[in-house]
C-alpha cells in the first residue's frame, strides 16, 4: 500500500463528504443496489436469449455463472493478502459514509468491483451494444465503494481487472460445452429442461439467420 494511494483514498471520502446529502446516499444505495441491477439484466437476457441459437443462449446462460465464478476466485484472493480495509488503516481519513466492515472482511480485491466487472464483460459478450450501460454502471459502483470509504483505489481498480479477465475466460471456455447441452436440453423429453433453455430460434426466423450467416 503506497503513500500515494491513502492520499488519493483520503482525497475522494473527503470529496465526499463536501457532496450534499442527496449525492452521498445515492452513492450508498447504488454500492448495493447496482449488484440487483446486473441480476435483473441477466434474468432479462437469458430469458430473451430462449428464443435465441444454442451459442447465443449458451453465453447468455454462463453470464451469471461465470460472474460467479469471478466473485469466489476474488474471495479466496481476499482471504490470502488480508489487507485492512482503509476506514480503519489510513489515518487521518474521514470517517467512512456506511459502517466499515468488521475485521477478517478484507479489502483486497474488492467483491463488489470484480462482480461489476464481471458482469459488464459477460452482458457485452451477450449483446455489444450494452457496453455503453454495463461499462458505467460497473466504473460507477467501483467508483462508489471508494466514495463511501470501505476500500483503497487500488481495491477497485483490481477487482474490475479481475472480474473482467476472469468472466471473460470462464465464458470462453465454456461456450462451446453449454452450447451442446442446450442443443441436448432443447430436444429432451423433459418440459422443465425445454422451458428453461426455450424452443430456440422460430422457424421462420431459421432461414433469415441463415441467410445473414451465408452474407457474412
Amino acid at each position: 500500500m503506497t503513500f500515494e494511494d491513502n492520499d488519493l483514498y483520503r482525497d475522494i471520502t473527503g470529496f465526499a463528504h463536501d457532496t450534499p446529502v442527496w449525492v452521498q446516499r445515492t452513492a450508498e444505495a447504488w454500492t448495493e443496489a447496482g449488484l440487483l441491477v446486473f441480476g435483473v439484466l441477466f434474468v432479462i437476457f437469458w430469458w430473451r436469449a430462449r428464443h435465441a441459437d444454442s451459442r447465443a443462449f449458451a453465453i447468455a446462460a454462463l453470464a451469471p455463472v461465470a460472474t460467479a465464478v469471478a466473485y469466489v476466485c476474488s474471495e479466496l484472493l481476499k482471504s490470502v493478502i488480508t489487507e485492512e480495509r482503509p476506514c480503519r488503516a489510513v489515518p487521518d481519513a474521514l470517517p467512512s459514509l456506511i459502517t466499515c466492515p468488521p475485521t477478517g472482511d478484507w479489502s483486497f480485491p474488492s467483491n463488489h468491483s470484480t462482480i461489476a466487472g464481471g458482469a459488464a464483460v459477460t452482458l457485452v459478450l451477450v449483446r455489444r451494444a450494452l457496453v455503453w450501460l454495463t461499462a458505467p454502471m460497473a466504473l460507477l459502483m467501483a467508483f462508489s465503494r471508494v466514495f463511501v470509504g470501505v476500500h483503497y483505489p487500488h481495491d477497485v481498480a483490481a477487482g474490475l481487472l479481475f472480474g473482467v479477465l476472469l468472466a471473460f475466460l470462464a465464458v470462453r471456455v465454456g461456450t462451446r460445452p453449454v452450447a451442446r447441452l442446450t442443443e441436448t436440453m432443447r430436444a429432451s423429453s423433459s418440459s422443465a429442461a425445454r422451458w428453461l433453455t426455450g424452443p430456440g430460434p422460430t422457424a421462420a426466423a431459421r432461414p433469415r439467420r441463415h441467410a445473414a450467416h451465408a452474407r457474412r
